[in-house]
């Protein structure tokens, strides 16, 4: 990536939002390790329902892929998130007192079924391009998140700081560059329209993001 990316001009026209992310008060109580653990224990539970829809997403991208390479590392992706991210959730959950029956017995709070629709609709209708510039800001700022979490210095609370390192990680971290070089591959490859949505479908992806934490902070329901 360079300084005219795709992903770079994205970044910068994201940047009101990420600046809203990384001051939430749930960021920035896992920062420092006062975020109420009822709040993360909310969190943990939309999130593993999110994981499981962001999976469908995936295997959606695999489909769409436009050379065995990329359809492989959406594949590998996929296989990892299912078959160990989602193991690992459940065995994290549990250090929370979430129980795996807990997990899948949760109900879908709005918000975080407004984002994984977003992901799908995108998913299904969109082109490749546009699935990963939906899906970038999540791994992206997620590992913008806790690298800044981490700079700022790792919390006592041992959970949060496992949060931290695990999105902090080198692994991670890879994987969040593969999206940001992925999405500049193909916004080389679209035209002018087919850049013009994959800009739209990273922006809501933005929003959904921010959305999230509050949702997860105010522990949100559905009021009927």
């Amino acid at each position: 990536m360079n300084k005219t990316s795709f992903f770079r001009t994205l970044q910068r026209e994201a940047a009101p939002i990420f600046t809203k992310v990384l001051s939430h008060p749930f960021v920035l109580g896992i920062g420092d390790g006062t975020l109420p653990e009822e709040k993360f224990r909310f969190y943990i539970k939309q999130d593993y329902l999110f994981l499981i829809e962001y999976s469908r997403a995936l295997a959606l991208a695999s489909a769409k892929a436009k050379s065995l390479d990329t359809m492989g590392k959406f594949a590998e992706l996929l296989h990892s998130t299912l078959n160990v991210e989602m193991d690992l959730h459940r065995q994290y959950a549990a250090k929370f007192g979430v129980s795996e029956a807990e997990l899948q017995t949760t109900k879908i709070a709005p918000i975080a079924r407004a984002y994984t629709d977003h992901l799908l609709q995108t998913a299904f209708s969109g082109s490749l391009g546009e699935i990963v510039a939906s899906l970038t800001p999540c791994g992206w700022g997620y590992c913008e998140i806790a690298t800044r979490l981490s700079e700022n210095g790792k919390p006592e609370h041992p959970l949060y700081r496992e949060w931290i390192e695990m999105y902090a990680s080198q692994e991670f971290g890879a994987l969040a560059r593969w999206l940001c070089d992925l999405l500049d591959q193909e916004a080389i490859e679209a035209g002018e329209a087919e850049r013009k949505m994959m800009a739209n479908r990273f922006i809501f992806s933005a929003k959904y993001e921010y959305l999230f934490w509050e949702m997860a902070y105010t522990a949100e329901r559905w009021s009927v």
